[in-house]
């Protein structure tokens, strides 16, 4: 599975304690802890910022829904601020907002 942190500097410390992990000096409950620590968080989006995202991309509401596999209901909830985005949705709108819609095209 790959990861993604927060930085490339965290990349390289999980890396290390990985491998104290490796050789029994770390728990697993510690380890998953520290994994916790390392990647990057998840945020949430306002209603403004999905309607941003989506205009920015210059798609309509009902092409946003088919990329993230949502009703074009759903998306007109998010940007009216009825419902929120939360699990693979917003994680999905993250990287559309870090790095555009051709990133899960």
């Amino acid at each position: 599975m790959s990861k993604n942190y927060s930085s490339p500097l965290m990349a390289s410390v999980h890396e290390t304690v990985e491998g104290l992990h490796g050789i029994g000096l770390l728990d697993k409950k510690t380890m998953r802890e520290f994994d916790l620590l390392c990647l990057t968080p998840i945020e949430p989006l306002s209603a403004e910022e999905i309607r941003q995202i989506r205009i920015r991309e210059n798609v309509s509401q009902e092409v946003l829904a088919h990329y993230l596999n949502v009703t074009k209901g759903l998306i007109s909830q998010w940007e009216r601020g009825v419902k929120k985005p939360s699990g693979s949705s917003l994680k999905l709108l993250l990287l559309v907002a870090k790095n555009g819609l051709s990133m899960i095209a």
